[in-house]
Parts: structure tokens; C-alpha cells; sequence
């Protein structure tokens, strides 16, 4: 259903803060050229936790216009709030979103019959492919995968965003959910691995400043160029470090905007990048040709 290198949009802003929708549809025509093969806004990488309902809503309907079906759109729509996961989810069905990425929901910390009902409420409520979000790390809870095979019998569940880091997991959800279940890594690092482990493809971070690199790496998979996909993750590995030298999306955004597609900082409570990150940043940047 959806494969390859799909992106973890940013969301472009002003150096004031605010929202920019120029920079944003600017922004998702670039990563359509340089060959990305679906996009995802509005996710953690998207700052939707600091974006307002009517900011969210409009990210994910200049990303469905500017990408005019020619790759998928896969809308956030999660909430800690199941009444406001539905509403985000029916949003995103309205403006034409291919699915939606729906995460666990965080604070909370729901039981796994809490998050059975809260994604099978979701998923009763809109006609909408919905790809689960694991991420332990900000949601402090993880989905078992017994949870989540419960979950993939409902024909609006079709597959999940896999950000664990545990490689043994694909191979117990390929098991448990089926084949068809569509499992996609969250966590660059170890995207080729997951691809090995029976995965399809990866929303990426580092895919927002280089696209085409992550492509060619997916593509080279694809094919059977095993060699040239390992060589392409070994290019990309300092800048992978890079990302996440601080708490995402700081560093990426500060990346973007030494290519000039946005202002540098994240909205508060995300404080911008140190000196330290920048530098390294800029170095694996640089080092990844991707900066002169």
C-alpha cells in the first residue's frame, strides 16, 4: 500500500513563529521533484503538538493540493484525546488524504484494552485507512503486538509506523497482523534493517533535507541493489547522528534552513539548537554533499 521513503514533513515558518504556507507548498513540490515517495505532515517532526487545530488543519490541506495524487499523503491526525483523533482523522478524509497516522496516545498511559478501543473508536468513526504510531519513547507506552493483531482485522487498520528500534518486532507483527499489514520504520538509523525484517518502507526525518539520497536508497532496495542501498545508509549515517543530536525536529529544521526552506527554530517549548549541534549538523551536511 504505501512503500519506499516516505518524509516526516516539517512544517515551514516565518521568523516570527508563524505558520508559512508559501515555504510549505514550496517545500512539498522540492521533495515530489527530488523523488520522495509519500508524504507525512503534521507529525511529531510537523510540531503538531505546538500547532493550533486550524494551523494542523490547513498543513495537511496545502500538502493534499500541491502533491495532486501524484504520491501519497498519509495526514497526522493523533490525539491523547479520542474525540479529537476522530475529528482530525474526518479532517483529513475531507481534504482528500490518502490515510492517516494515528499515534498512541501519550500522558494518558492507557492500559492495551485502552488503546484497542481508542484506535477500533477511530477507525469505526471514519472511512480512512489508519497507520498505527508506536513510538515508546514520546508516548511512554508501547502496543504489544497482540494489541495490534486484534487491531489489523478491522479493514481501516492497515498498518503501522514501527518507531521502537526493535528489529525482532517486524518480524512478530509480519506474523501476527499478516503479510498485507503495511509496517513502515520511524527511525532512520536502522530503516535497511527493518526493510530485511519484512518492512515496506521508512517516514523518515532526515528524508526532509535529503530526499533524494533516501530514495535512491529505497529504490536501490527495491531492485535488488543490496550493496549500493548499504553504501547510500553508510553516506547517510553522520547525517542520520546529525538529526537527532537533539530532541527532533531542532536539528532537522536548523538543516532545512541552511538549504533555505525555513526559519531555523521550533515553536516553545523546543528551544533552538546549540552551538555544538549546529556544527555538527552543518559538518554532516557538508559531508554529505548535500551543502558546499
Amino acid at each position: 500500500m504505501f512503500q519506499g521513503s516516505l518524509v516526516a514533513l516539517i512544517t515551514p515558518m516565518r521568523e516570527d513563529g508563524a505558520l508559512d504556507p508559501e515555504a510549505l507548498a514550496r517545500f512539498v513540490e522540492w521533495q515530489i521533484a527530488e523523488g520522495t515517495h509519500g508524504l507525512v505532515p503534521v507529525g511529531t517532526t510537523g510540531e503538531s503538538p505546538t500547532l493550533s487545530h486550524e494551523e494542523h488543519k490547513r498543513v495537511v490541506e496545502i500538502t493534499i493540493e500541491v502533491a495532486r495524487r501524484r504520491v501519497p499523503v498519509i495526514a497526522g491526525a493523533g490525539s491523547n484525546s479520542t474525540a479529537e483523533a476522530i475529528d482530525l482523522a474526518r479532517h483529513a478524509r475531507q481534504a482528500g488524504a490518502d490515510a492517516a497516522l494515528v499515534v498512541t496516545p501519550y500522558y494518558n498511559k492507557p492500559t492495551q484494552e485502552g488503546l484497542f478501543l481508542h484506535y477500533t473508536a477511530i477507525a469505526d468513526a471514519v472511512d480512512l485507512p489508519l497507520i498505527i504510531y508506536n513510538i515508546p519513547g514520546r508516548s511512554v507506552i508501547d502496543m504489544s503486538v497482540a494489541t495490534m493483531a486484534r487491531l489489523a482485522r478491522h479493514r481501516n487498520i492497515v498498518g503501522v509506523k514501527d518507531a521502537t528500534a526493535n528489529l525482532a518486532r517486524p518480524l512478530h507483527t509480519a506474523r501476527e497482523c499478516g503479510d498485507d499489514f503495511c509496517q513502515l520504520s520511524g527511525e532512520d538509523h536502522t530503516a535497511l534493517a527493518f526493510l530485511a525484517a519484512g518492512g515496506a518502507g521508512c517516514i523518515s526525518v532526515t528524508g526532509n533535507v535529503a530526499p533524494r539520497l533516501c530514495s535512491l536508497m529505497h529504490r536501490a532496495w527495491q531492485d535488488g541493489r543490496i550493496a549500493e542501498a548499504m553504501g547510500i545508509q553508510r553516506r547517510l549515517l553522520p547525517l542520520h547522528d546529525a538529526m537527532f543530536a537533539e530532541t527532533s525536529p531542532g536539528p532537522v529544521k536548523y538543516a532545512a534552513s541552511l538549504l533555505g526552506h525555513t526559519s531555523a527554530d521550533c515553536r516553545l517549548p523546543l528551544a533552538p539548537c546549540s552551538d555544538a549541534t549546529r556544527a555538527q549538523v552543518r559538518a554532516a551536511m557538508v559531508g554529505t554533499e548535500l551543502l558546499n
